[in-house]
């Protein structure tokens, strides 16, 4: 079947509504250029954010460019008028066309491709196969980003989620996370950690949407929890087992470092230089040990006793989270007997911290819920965050998370 010239054009661009009226080559640029305007099937005054029809404004200020996929080895651009409409909701604003996104420089395909590789190659590959700064590669994810969000509501039949936060630059800059446990997918992300951040994603989510959220996974932090319970009042709350565990081990290295600063000061040096060296051997799970670590804890166990008995308390609270819910919360009340009475600092304020948070700790036991899902995505957002170096905007950073961990990524074009 033959095709015509202008149909051969529209199928290698995947041009849709649009009628091609001439193609020419520009030899100062050294590129393809496609004249091109939008069919009257999509209409020519449509609002470029809101795409309603609204009356006419002026003819713009002439002929503008986007850039589209490239044609072997040259750049191809389109080319069309661009006017203005009046729209009632947005004021005076460039005319919407079916080939590219409002305030973008670049046609869907272009940027649908570059979204796609940004969330499969390295940053150096996507540049120079595309031809494009780095930065305008954050530019464009955004924008795709948040296309994709406006068509797929991931927010939708939400029932337990998991919320941390991830430091994703110096000087104290975080973002707040949120994942949803029984898709994976990650839902939200926004800079900063506090219940005004966290309140962003719960009036996103609506009150309706709030109330039929069962399960929150998440550690101590404060500002987690007055903001699921103002939001969420059917939601229970589940204590990482993660960071209980990871209170006990700090609180076993506070004492560690207690025995050493007493041996040395005592002039003990030799004792201390074995305290020192026997910090893994402390803080490893027992089946992972070595067998020079297997003898660093023997002589630990018969030279200094509180420390091992320290040991002994962090070994057990981990063995808690292993166990069935109503075996695990007869363990934890013995062991919570066990470490008010050890007479070692630490584990005595442990045990009442513990004791503050029991009600969050056994829905964590009885529900199975953890972080641990939350974990692996904050380890993929610390890998996207040194590909994204670069970026100008906490948006980019957020917007390739999105794409790459939110199920947003776009197909490559013409393969949908």
């Amino acid at each position: 079947m033959l095709l015509r010239q202008k149909d051969l054009w529209r199928s290698v661009f995947g041009l849709e509504q649009t009628v091609i009226e001439r193609v020419f080559m520009d030899h100062d640029q050294g590129a393809i250029i496609l004249r091109v305007r939008p069919h009257s099937r999509f209409g020519r005054r449509r609002c470029g954010v809101c795409h309603r029809r609204c009356p006419g404004y002026d003819r713009g200020e002439g002929p503008r460019r986007w850039r589209t996929l490239d044609l072997g080895e040259m750049m191809c651009f389109l080319e069309a008028e661009s006017p203005r409409v009046r729209c009632p909701e947005h004021g005076v604003v460039v005319a919407a066309v079916p080939w590219a996104r409002h305030n973008a420089g670049h046609t869907y395909a272009f940027d649908d491709q570059v979204a796609w590789l940004a969330t499969h190659c390295s940053k150096e590959a996507v540049r120079e196969l595309m031809r494009i700064a780095w930065a305008t590669v954050g530019a464009i994810i955004e924008r795709v980003s948040a296309d994709a969000k406006k068509r797929m509501d991931l927010l939708d039949g939400v029932r337990r989620i998991g919320i941390d936060e991830i430091s994703y630059r110096r000087g104290q800059k975080y973002l707040s996370v949120v994942v949803d446990h029984d898709t994976g997918r990650l839902l939200w992300a926004a800079p900063g950690r506090d219940e005004k951040t966290l309140a962003e994603f719960f009036n996103l989510l609506g009150p309706e949407r709030c109330a039929e959220i069962t399960l929150v996974s998440a550690d101590a932090g404060s500002w987690i929890a007055k903001a699921v319970e103002r939001y969420c009042p059917n939601a229970v709350r589940c204590m990482d087992p993660f960071h209980v565990v990871s209170w006990a081990t700090d609180a076993l290295d506070q004492l560690r470092r207690e025995v050493w600063n007493t041996a040395r000061k005592d002039g003990q040096h030799a004792v201390a230089s074995d305290l020192k060296g026997a910090r893994w051997a402390l803080w490893r799970n027992p089946e992972d040990l070595s067998d020079h670590q297997r003898g660093q804890l023997a002589d630990i166990a018969r030279t200094n006793r509180p420390l091992y008995r320290g040991y002994l308390l962090k070994e057990q609270l981990r063995q808690v989270f292993q166990l069935p819910h109503l075996r695990a919360m007869d363990m934890l009340g013995r062991w919570l007997i066990w470490a008010r009475r050890c007479r070692l600092a630490p584990f005595v304020h442990l045990a009442k911290t513990i004791t503050a948070h029991l009600a969050a700790i056994e829905a964590a036991l009885q529900h199975r819920l953890s972080n641990a899902r939350l974990e692996a995505i904050n380890t993929r957002i610390r890998l996207i965050t040194r590909v994204a170096f670069g970026f100008r905007s906490t948006g980019a950073l957020i917007g390739l998370a999105m794409l790459s961990l939110g199920g947003l990524c776009p197909a490559l074009p013409g393969r949908r």
